[in-house]
């Protein structure tokens, strides 16, 4: 099972570490080795979420997701993303980029650090919603239950999460971004650039996840007449129907599942800058651990540890909230990675152990009532 989901890893993990000795020798060797632990430890609140809607598609779009996905995910977030950040903030055509990546690698860096502001209030604005939206709505299970029912109740007033959301750009926008780098003796004025890629990042969110959350309603409605429909046709010996929906569903789910795995990589490229500017050990590091991300991701999914473990998912929207905040605090000040990566895994590890004390108490309960029945039955 370990072999069939991470296969593909353990092979891109290979040949990506072959690559690297073949490029730039054992140091190479050794950065792209710490980027792919960097990205994988900042992600794997990626892929909790992640698992919580794959789930929810058939065999075939996960493989899409193991695939298509995956090449989105490498080549677009961790090799093309960084030059398109630099081509837009320099005004350069993306050959022009590219060249700079490859020939004049500290004034690349220096371009990258200069988009910062703008990058880090969209995967911010994108990140603070997925968060908000999750801890304003009523969950039958809740983890942190002091204080997940006060916020279910203020769910209920509308637009709350977007608000909320626009109060706090602002507030970064005015506290942070105003004050941002001192670039040449020059004072740099943020605060727009960070304003209008929050409200990108926010409207990117309402619409893939709008999308997503329609077709999400319109697939249930559709399962449950394919449900009716396959009773019908078992009794009259006819051969079961193919809904058409379903693919729509998943195809905008896997859209949505692409873009929260930009906004998650978002952190994990800045981050890879603090070790390497070199775009091409960047690529390998990032993209092996993408890899791992990805095989994670189904392996939580065929394994069901998000059915058996409740409280995962909690934990994995509270990290997403941390990182939300932290990239919009980066906005002026730097945090160093190994705090951004340890406040998911903190998080993630206590939703873990709290999972697994409450599944001891439930068996205890069960075992006491099993006792019970078996003492009255004796009587």
């Amino acid at each position: 099972m370990v072999l069939k989901t991470f296969g593909w890893s353990f092979a891109v993990t290979a040949l990506g570490l072959v690559a690297a000795i073949l490029f730039g020798g054992w140091t190479a060797f050794g950065i792209v080795a710490i980027l792919s632990i960097l990205e994988i430890s900042l992600s794997f609140d990626n892929a909790v979420v992640n698992a919580g809607i794959l789930k929810k598609m058939n065999a075939f779009w996960q493989k899409i997701f193991l695939t298509i996905g995956i090449l989105i995910a490498v080549f677009g977030m961790r090799l093309v993303f960084p030059v398109v950040i630099v081509a837009v903030s320099a005004q350069l055509g993306p050959i022009e980029a590219v060249d700079l990546a490859l020939s004049d690698k500290d004034r690349y860096q220096e371009l990258v650090t200069d988009a910062h502001p703008a990058i880090a209030a969209f995967g911010g604005m994108f990140l603070l919603m997925i968060f908000l939206d999750f801890i304003f709505e009523d969950r039958e299970i809740k983890w942190l239950a002091w204080l997940e029912r006060p916020l279910a109740k203020l769910g209920k007033i509308d637009m709350l999460s977007v608000c909320i959301a626009l109060i706090i750009l602002l507030i970064s926008a005015m506290t942070f971004a105003t004050h941002a780098h001192q670039h040449g003796g020059t004072h740099v004025d943020k605060a727009e650039t960070v304003l209008l890629a929050g409200i990108a990042g926010l409207i990117t969110y309402m619409i893939v996840g709008g999308l997503s959350g329609y077709f999400e309603d319109k697939l249930e409605e559709e399962e449950e007449h394919e449900h009716e429909e396959e009773e019908k046709a078992a009794r009259e010996g006819k051969p079961r129907t193919v809904v058409a929906m379903a693919g729509k569903a998943a195809f905008f789910m896997f859209l949505y599942l692409e873009v929260l795995d930009a906004s998650f990589s978002f952190d994990g490229v800045i981050g890879a800058f603090a070790i390497t500017n070199d775009i091409v050990l960047m690529a390998l590091g990032l993209g092996i651990g993408a890899m791992y991300v990805r095989s994670l991701t189904v392996y939580l999914v065929r394994q069901g540890t998000l059915d058996e473990y409740v409280y995962l998912e909690h934990g994995a929207h509270y990290a997403i909230g941390a990182l939300a905040l932290i990239l919009l605090v980066t906005i002026q000040y730097e945090i160093p990675e190994l705090i951004t990566g340890s406040i998911g895994v903190i998080l993630i590890g206590w939703s873990f152990l709290s999972s697994v004390r409450r599944n001891k108490r439930l068996a205890e309960a069960e075992g006491n009532a099993g006792d019970k029945t078996e003492v009255t039955s004796g009587v």
